[in-house]
């Protein structure tokens, strides 16, 4: 005979599909948890008996709150001081369980090029693009149409593809160019450094107006180079520097420690061989629950 599922062991088989869909749509860990929490408490008052298929239906709660979430986010980030970046997220949790289905959509990168989609818009790419749901499943979830998801969703790849770099280099061929970028960032050396940034490279730097970081993107080798090398040495006079270096959102990542105390978590993207962009998270409020490597 078979019983009636546990809702609790259902919800904790999809955990990880429903935290990459929430945090896809979010980019903030602490939204994320916060929508499952929610998701997990309306998961809890419904009768399994009237679900077909619990991994669409979670996945549609999950949406639906998320997208709700978005939307007051939004108007948070209008008044937000200087560039928002997503919160740094791990590639594993302490207990080495991988928080999210990792790929391309959850590095920084993509996350920035799905800020400028609408809630709509990038809520149905991420059900459709990054973890294939059927148009129907998602129309389930955003309240739509069939025909209308199709097309929302044409609509949100034909902005995301205009606006995404398409020669990302391999993870072992990022992670070597990230080490020569780390080192070069630790012991001073501006000419190394501007050696592994591209003629375009890009930093961005989100300290939130809590604490000193770039208000504007910085652009060109030779400025962003200073400025990183700036950092450190800034760091260093602190207290006791440590670098740590890790994956933080697929992306290879430097997480940068002053006696003990995480300062900033910087990653980098790297195409054709050069770091193409560097994006610096200092807001303390973003490192609350990060992680340090090692």
């Amino acid at each position: 005979m078979t019983g009636t599922p546990d809702p609790a062991d259902e919800f904790a088989e999809h955990r990880r599909l429903l935290f990459s869909i929430a945090y896809e749509i979010l980019g903030s860990v602490a939204d994320t948890e916060d929508v499952l929490h929610d998701s997990y408490l309306r998961w809890r008052e419904v009768d399994p008996a009237t679900v077909d298929n619990p991994r669409a239906y979670l996945a549609r709660i999950v949406t639906r709150q998320a997208l709700s979430v978005l939307r007051s986010a939004a108007r948070r980030r209008e008044e937000y001081i200087g560039p928002w970046l997503p919160e740094p997220l791990a590639a594993e949790s302490p207990d080495g369980v991988e928080h999210v289905l990792t790929g391309e959509a959850v590095t920084t990168a993509m996350l920035l090029v799905l800020e400028t989609l609408t809630p709509i818009q990038r809520a149905v790419f991420v059900l459709r693009e990054v973890f294939a749901f059927s148009y129907a499943e998602i129309g389930a979830a955003v309240d739509k149409s069939e025909a209308a998801v199709r097309q929302v969703n044409q609509r949100a790849r034909e902005r995301v593809h205009a606006k995404r770099h398409t020669a990302v280099a391999t993870p072992s061929e990022a992670q070597s160019v990230a080490e020569r970028f780390s080192i070069a960032a630790a012991t001073g050396d501006v000419q190394a450094l501007m050696d592994v940034l591209a003629p375009d490279v890009v930093y961005i730097g989100d300290g939130g107006g809590v604490v000193n970081a770039v208000r504007r993107p910085v652009l060109g080798p030779d400025k962003v180079a200073r400025l990183v090398v700036g950092l450190f040495q800034k760091g260093s006079r602190m207290g006791a520097i440590g670098v740590h270096t890790g994956v933080y959102n697929a992306m290879p990542s430097v997480a940068v420690t002053i006696d003990g105390v995480l300062d900033q978590v910087t990653s980098v993207e790297v195409t054709d061989g050069v770091v193409t962009a560097v994006y610096c998270v200092r807001n303390p409020e973003k490192l609350r629950g990060v992680r340090i490597p090692g």
